[in-house]
């Protein structure tokens, strides 16, 4: 199966370096970032993830690894 564009998008800010995670509440997504990230990891966040519709952004997010627990 061939994986969506929004999971492409989230491995390859991951593969860069980037630090984001998501926090899933009420079924409503936001990002949490604590240290600095790659210079490429950001630049990347930016061009390819922040010009995006809203959801197409949370799809995105979804990829991204969670700080909720189980």
């Amino acid at each position: 199966m061939e994986p969506t564009h929004a999971r492409r998008l989230a491995d390859e800010y991951l593969r860069l370096g980037g630090h984001r995670r998501v926090v899933i509440d009420d079924n409503q997504t936001s990002i949490r970032n604590w240290e600095p990230e790659p210079v490429e990891a950001e630049a990347f966040w930016r061009r390819y993830v922040e010009t995006l519709s809203p959801e197409m952004q949370r799809e995105v997010q979804l990829y991204l690894p969670t700080i909720n627990r189980a």
